[in-house]
């Protein structure tokens, strides 16, 4: 893989394909600082972060969600799913994360390396005028979508994509010096609970992608493949092309635990409502925070709100409203 340059003339450039590949950088979780992954998010697109996960929260989490993979066809028929052109039917899929395993959510979706990443990278900061006074708000991210995928012997390739197309995100060609805060609309977060290697499918991706122009369409030989040991994180920006791998085992599921937060002032690409109602999250004991985070929040200065109010003061009454008084509300 040739290295970027440390400065890139744009003007030379007639085709994105053609420009130099950045290597894929690798980060221990205990020792990562925030500031050198951004970097390297940044100039690639994606890290792998070696011992994110630890063993006995995967088996945690497994014991949580196993069960729902076991009924994944129960219901449904894979040759008529609407989704098997882009998932191949060997895949098994369980969403709805928040009111299926809490210890899924406190481990994978509030992880502090991805949690520090997406807030630097995709908290929108606004400033706007209401009559004489100028007001500062900001809306940090939220959950767009969880999902385990359980990827079983003989699934086939995924296409390369992009997955900000959900959010009609325009991409325009840039250098990493280049890349702002604010750019991206979604970083995505996977997590190996066994081994992803290329015989069974590792998820490949092309390095420095999410600088591309949206015209430029991807390139199978620019790939290199994410291989995790169980535990590792692959972390990416949703500009960036990327893909699931073809099993070709005959015996190896390939268990990854995703999990995408997108801007606040985005609508989440997984309806938060209706797969995690609030009846059922108020069984997993999850703070205000992380209930924010799966869509009961208001992202300032206005957006989410029911009858003017917060939605869990909606949902609590007085007593709620009493309690975070003064507070932001975000």
């Amino acid at each position: 893989m040739v290295p970027a340059t440390a400065a890139e003339d744009l003007s030379k450039i007639t085709d994105d394909r053609l420009r130099p590949l950045p290597d894929l950088q690798v980060f221990e979780s205990g020792t990562a600082t925030t500031e050198e992954v951004i970097a390297a998010m940044i100039k690639t697109g994606a890290v792998i972060i070696r011992n994110a996960v630890d063993e006995k929260t995967l088996d945690l989490i497994e014991a949580d969600t196993r069960p729902y993979l076991g009924d994944y066809h129960k219901g449904r028929d894979n040759d008529e799913d609407k989704l098997s052109g882009f998932f191949s039917k060997e895949s098994k899929r369980v969403l709805g994360l928040a009111t299926k395993s809490k210890i899924y959510m406190d481990a994978i979706a509030q992880h502090p390396i991805f949690k520090a990443v997406r807030d630097e990278l995709l908290t929108a900061h606004f400033k706007f005028w209401i009559g004489n006074k100028l007001n500062h708000v900001s809306s940090p991210p939220w959950i767009t979508n969880t999902i385990i995928f359980s990827v079983q012997p003989g699934s086939a390739t995924q296409d390369l994509h992009r997955d900000d197309v959900i959010s009609h995100n325009p991409c325009r060609r840039k250098t990493a010096e280049q890349y702002t805060q604010g750019q991206d609309t979604a970083i995505g977060f996977f997590v190996a609970a066994k081994p992803s290697t290329k015989k069974n499918g590792a998820t490949r991706f092309i390095p420095g992608s999410h600088l591309w122009e949206n015209d430029t369409p991807p390139d199978e030989k620019l790939t290199v493949q994410a291989e995790l040991n169980r535990g590792d994180a692959f972390m990416f920006l949703a500009s960036c092309y990327h893909g699931a791998s073809a099993n070709n085992t005959t015996d190896e599921e390939r268990l990854l635990y995703s999990t995408f937060y997108c801007k606040g002032t985005l609508r989440q690409e997984e309806n938060q409502y209706i797969a995690n109602p609030y009846e059922e999250l108020t069984k997993m004991n999850y703070d205000d925070s992380m209930l924010h985070d799966i869509g009961y929040g208001v992202n300032q200065p206005f957006s989410g709100y029911v009858d003017f109010k917060h939605p869990l003061e909606y949902l609590r009454g007085e007593e709620w409203s009493k309690e975070k008084a003064g507070v932001n509300l975000a």
